[in-house]
């Protein structure tokens, strides 16, 4: 997907001129895209989908005429393409935004909020724009939909030293929320990390939680981990396991950026190597770039059981892709199979250690 110059051909819409021209400008230096137009509401933005053929759209949530997710959802009806949400960070921004993904959305991200936010907004969205035009294009949730049942599942006598770790990037969000819908409330206490940012991991965590039949929060500093419990690491922070005599705890981290990203995948699945071992299933999911794969094969070594999602059902098929190439992975499933797999090695742990 891309231009006659072989750019990726990107579509600006926001109603703030300053924020078109700073999305603008720092798309502008990257060799590999441009900004073919800009647009300060739907109804210009509509005309300008017509007639530019854009490659991938960034869109803003609160703009006058039509909001951003009513947009986006007709656009997905008659017109699908790559979406990125560049919202604000209120509260309400952010639940809407986390329904834009729901609605077809690629990706979310939040907007440039000063000066000092440049460079890194450069990195963050030209990172996602690349994802972003080579994404597979989900058909939107239904609004109503209701979640499935959880799958009946006999886990057996469930122990307190087992570990589910999962991590997802680019098409995580609805990826992570279509898995643990369909896990049981006495699953193993598990560790999530999502690339997302710091403002909307709390309201993914919420989200989850109002779903799903055991408890999801996003993880604090010294929490505990155990059945029927999952953490979310926090956004702009890596989240760490540690086994004590007492079980398990998180530890929430700053520093450096690992494969371009905190929370990193990678941070995680390596603490569980550490402290879980062989008592610790991870699973890769959907996302763009290398992160996660080094710590599933860390995971592999010490004796855990790993899965990555396949290809046919991965919005980006790119951390997945580089574990199975570095062969971390023990099984690659559809996504509509990793909630029964994680089930049954679970379960064939529990029978063994019962044993």
């Amino acid at each position: 997907m891309s231009g006659p110059n072989g750019k990726i051909k990107v579509l600006v819409v926001d109603d703030s001129a300053i924020v078109r021209k700073i999305l603008s400008e720092t798309i502008a230096l990257e060799s590999d895209m441009e900004v073919v137009g800009t647009a300060p509401d739907p109804f210009v933005a509509r005309d300008k989908i017509l007639a530019l053929q854009p490659d991938v759209l960034t869109l803003d949530i609160e703009m006058p005429r039509m909001d951003g997710l009513t947009f986006l959802k007709k656009l997905m009806k008659f017109h699908p393409m790559p979406v990125i949400v560049i919202s604000s960070l209120t509260q309400s921004s952010c639940e809407i935004s986390l329904e834009a993904l729901r609605n077809g959305a690629v990706e979310v991200m939040g907007k440039p909020g000063g000066p000092y936010s440049i460079g890194e907004l450069r990195d963050n969205l030209a990172q996602k724009l690349r994802a972003a035009a080579g994404a597979r294009i989900a058909r939107p949730r239904p609004v109503a939909a209701a979640a499935p049942p959880p799958i009946a599942a006999a886990i057996g006598r469930l122990r307190s030293d087992m570990i589910v770790a999962i991590g997802a990037s680019t098409g995580g969000t609805e990826a992570i929320h279509d898995v643990l819908t369909k896990l049981p409330a006495n699953i193993p206490g598990m560790v999530l990390t999502q690339h997302i940012p710091k403002q909307f991991s709390t309201s993914f965590a919420q989200r989850l939680n109002r779903v799903c039949p055991f408890e999801v929060k996003e993880a604090e500093d010294g929490d505990d981990v155990g059945p029927g419990r999952a953490l979310l690491a926090p956004g702009d922070f890596h989240m760490v396991l540690r086994k004590l005599p007492s079980g398990y705890r998180v530890q929430i981290q700053d520093g450096p950026k690992v494969c371009y990203q905190r929370p990193a995948v990678d941070v995680m699945f390596g603490s569980v190597a550490n402290a879980a071992k062989e008592n610790a299933v991870g699973v890769l999911l959907t996302g763009m770039g290398a992160d996660g794969a080094q710590g599933l094969l860390a995971m592999r070594n010490a004796g855990a059981r790993t899965i990555a999602q396949n290809e046919a059902t991965c919005v980006v098929y790119g951390m997945p892709r580089e574990a199975v190439r570095m062969n971390a992975v023990d099984q690659v499933l559809g996504l509509d199979e990793i909630p029964n797999a994680i089930l049954k090695l679970v379960g064939e742990r529990a029978a063994r250690m019962a044993g």
